[in-house]
């Protein structure tokens, strides 16, 4: 893939508010696809879904401190801001939003977004406070960039769920597009955390794409017991050395409450430790 030019970078919130607002008022549709930087192919998707439906394409990379929690792995978080510039640039991005925390959360900052009943169930428990720094920054950037449309993949899907919920429930004038999960050829769910696995462990993550397989085959061989089905990912997953299950369920695809008969589309969700990396998948299921 040949090099383009690189993208405008643009640092703080009255820049970016002005020059999308500039764009609109101008007739051009632009679209948003919110990042946490250390790009990947899944982002690049995201990113064409963003181009094929856009005059100008706006990327943020912004590793947000409010959606980590105090043992998780912020200051470790790969920051490859030169690198994400250069393949962007290969994708004729137009903008890039990169601030610093100090623009995002000001002093005397004290205003959360909290999204109940998505967020309560699966990595909520988990991850207190997740969602909350999530769809605070998601809401922040909405505003402060008031694109057309906004680009985010299923891989995080209790994420899209919220970030769907959030612009629905507040009455956000942005359309939330939502993006397949983008794989490696031997199906482990491509994400920037992949960087921390071993080669040993790169081979135990596959276990979870296994696992969605299993439930997917399963559901369509006919089987309906939501509960068999989840035993046997979770046998499955238990029986991997290295890996340390956190959860994997059968959930309604909207109100991602664990379902125990399927009668009708599912959502099929894990997450796992491999070695100290955490990993989550998910597969939709259709009987």
């Amino acid at each position: 893939m040949s090099a383009g030019k690189q993208p405008q970078v643009i640092s703080t919130g009255s820049e970016i508010y002005t020059a999308v607002s500039q764009l609109r008022q101008a007739g051009k549709r632009v679209g948003l696809v919110p990042t946490m930087g250390a790009l990947h192919a899944g982002h690049l998707s995201l990113v064409a879904a963003a181009r094929r439906n856009s005059d100008v394409v706006v990327v943020s990379i912004f590793v947000n401190p409010t959606q980590f929690g105090p043992h998780e792995d912020f200051s470790k978080y790969p920051r490859t801001l030169d690198r994400d510039l250069d393949l962007l640039g290969t994708q004729n991005v137009e903008i890039v939003f990169a601030p610093l925390p100090d623009e995002m959360y000001r002093a005397g900052h004290s205003t959360a977004v909290e999204v109940s009943s998505v967020s309560d169930v699966l990595e909520g428990p988990l991850r207190p406070g997740h969602f909350r720094g999530v769809a605070t920054v998601v809401l922040k950037l909405f505003n402060l960039a008031p694109a057309n449309s906004a680009y985010f993949g299923l891989k995080d899907y209790q994420q899209a769920m919220v970030i769907r919920q959030m612009t629905s429930d507040l009455n956000v004038p942005v359309d939330v597009q939502l993006c397949p999960i983008v794989r490696e050829p031997d199906g482990l769910a491509m994400s920037s955390r992949n960087v921390y696995l071993s080669r040993e462990e790169r081979q135990r993550a596959l276990t979870l794409y296994r696992s969605l397989q299993q439930a997917a085959g399963d559901v369509a061989r006919g089987e309906r017991d939501a509960v068999k089905i989840m035993a046997s990912m979770r046998r499955m997953l238990a029986e991997s050395p290295g890996i340390v299950l956190e959860y994997a369920e059968l959930a309604d695809p909207q109100t991602l409450q664990t379902v125990e008969q399927i009668s009708g589309p599912c959502i099929a969700l894990i997450a796992a430790r491999v070695g100290k990396t955490r990993l989550i998948d998910n597969q939709l299921l259709n009987p």
